[in-house]
């Protein structure tokens, strides 16, 4: 159970923290920057407050779950270190010599505690709040973008990622220790999980009975991610991949197994709005709900700015009907038409395109196709005799064929009013602070733990980024407020 009152840490060995954690420690300052009470509020429905033990505050859970992310630690890592940091000590408001939690706490609160899945929005409204009153907030634009994670339960067989996990601590172990090659046991190998799962283990003992070997940090680290996938894999033997990660394209020739994560971001890239999907999904589909949740903190918005993917047809509409610009190219499909450089060329004097052969088209008909967002196109016809004997056929004309037809998509009017802000220099000024959030995406995957997935799951997913979103608003909000001082 829990009180619904926060706890007030007595010890007489507090005074410590004045002298070995200064005031300009990250931690000290995120303690006076942010009321962690709003997370006590948050999650003292999934508590029960007047029956069976005293749960561990759930302020200090949420916290150490926060020092993950920060410092990309795994669960063991993170309290191990919690023993011996000071400033992690004071930033948990723990007395300098109490103990720390055991690392499936951690587990446990995550699974049990997290339920709510208002969770991400709640934690970025919080700290763009802050924002807000500390009136770091300036611009009237948010910056739109997806980025991708990888689950970590890829599109792999469970044998191969645990084999891959043990590799990595048998390597770590030869750098420093070659000879250890002799101790460790035979490889498996049957396609048997629980085999594996046993040789993993074994291996994990090997390392913890060669003291001088398993302290090495480099050795503790591989370790430890071993145990925990051990122990998720001793609990989910049915896992094979993530049940609810798909497979996703960064590029045509490069695609990733996984989960997506579509931010909207201010110009002094404090992020205002985040929704997870599995991979596979839409980018532009989410630009409406994130202006919406954007605006749901407080923000005014005018300009919204994005790659390609958020210039389709109804972001246009939408960006026109709320009075914002939609700094967002056309896709060429758009701008030039949905055909190849195929050698037709119009003909403006007489308002027909013409083949390479030379040949003009007949005549034209409109197109009307079915479906409010489908654009409609005027199809040109060519003389199927000329077709016949045309040294150019090849690609062009299949033999048999009783028509020869050249189809032009017609853009719409809002298609042609964005190809036209394009051009302006208004809008090439505004397009110059995409990158912002192309570094942001960048700092959440390589500084804090985004590019692989911590867990299984939708739901998994969206705690990750929610704990990591909130980690690293406040970090950009401490060093804008220092550089102002």
């Amino acid at each position: 159970m829990i009180s619904n009152e926060e706890t007030i840490t007595l010890s007489p060995y507090m005074g410590i923290y004045e002298l070995v954690v200064p005031k300009d420690n990250m931690l000290r300052q995120i303690n006076e920057l942010v009321d962690f009470s709003f997370i006590l509020n948050e999650l003292k429905s999934n508590y029960c407050l007047d029956n069976g033990r005293n749960a561990i505050p759930p302020v200090r859970m949420f916290k150490y779950l926060l020092l993950k992310v920060i410092y990309d630690l795994s669960d063991v890592d993170l309290v191990e270190r919690s023993k011996y940091d000071m400033s992690f000590k004071y930033f948990l408001n723990m007395a300098p010599e109490e103990s720390v939690i055991d690392p499936s706490s951690l587990t446990k609160f995550r699974r049990l505690r997290l339920k709510d899945e208002a969770l991400l929005d709640m934690l970025i409204r919080k700290s763009v709040e802050i924002a807000l009153e500390k009136e770091i907030i300036k611009s009237k634009s948010i910056i739109v973008d997806a980025t991708h994670t990888k689950a970590r339960y890829n599109q792999i067989s469970p044998q191969e990622f645990l084999q891959e996990k043990s590799k990595n601590v048998r390597k770590a172990v030869y750098q420093i220790n070659e000879s250890m090659k002799e101790k460790f046991p035979a490889k498996t190998t049957s396609n048997d999980v629980a085999d594996e799962l046993e040789y993993c283990r074994q291996v994990i003992s090997v390392v913890e009975k060669e003291p001088q070997i398993a302290q090495i940090p480099a050795i503790k680290e591989k370790v430890n991610v071993l145990k925990e996938v051990v122990e998720d894999y001793t609990e989910h033997l049915s896992y094979s991949n993530d049940p609810d990660a798909r497979l996703g394209h960064k590029a045509e020739d490069s695609s990733f197994f996984g989960f997506k994560t579509h931010l909207a971001m201010t110009e002094e890239r404090i992020i205002t709005a985040a929704m997870v999907t599995s991979g596979e999904k839409s980018d532009g589909k989410y630009l409406q709900e994130l202006v919406q949740k954007s605006q749901e903190t407080g923000l005014e918005i005018d300009t919204l700015i994005g790659d390609t993917a958020y210039s389709e047809k109804d972001n246009i509409q939408f960006a026109k009907t709320n009075n914002m610009n939609l700094v967002s190219k056309l896709h060429p499909i758009v701008t030039h038409g949905t055909r190849k450089n195929d050698e037709f060329e119009f003909n403006k004097d007489a308002g027909m395109y013409v083949c390479k052969a030379g040949h003009m088209a007949t005549h034209k008909k409109y197109d009307q196709r079915k479906g409010k967002d489908t654009n409609p196109r005027i199809r040109y016809l060519f003389d199927v005799e000329k077709c016949k004997i045309c040294p150019f056929q090849e690609g062009c004309y299949k033999k048999g064929a009783k028509t020869k037809s050249y189809y032009v998509t017609i853009k719409s009017e809002e298609h042609s009013d964005q190809e036209a802000f394009q051009q302006t220099e208004e809008f090439k000024q505004m397009a110059k602070s995409r990158y912002k959030i192309e570094a942001k995406n960048s700092e959440l995957k390589h500084r804090h733990g985004l590019k692989i997935a911590s867990s299984s799951g939708l739901f998994g997913m969206q705690i990750q980024a929610a704990t990591t979103i909130f980690a690293v608003n406040l970090k950009r909000i401490l060093k804008l407020l220092n550089e102002k001082e």
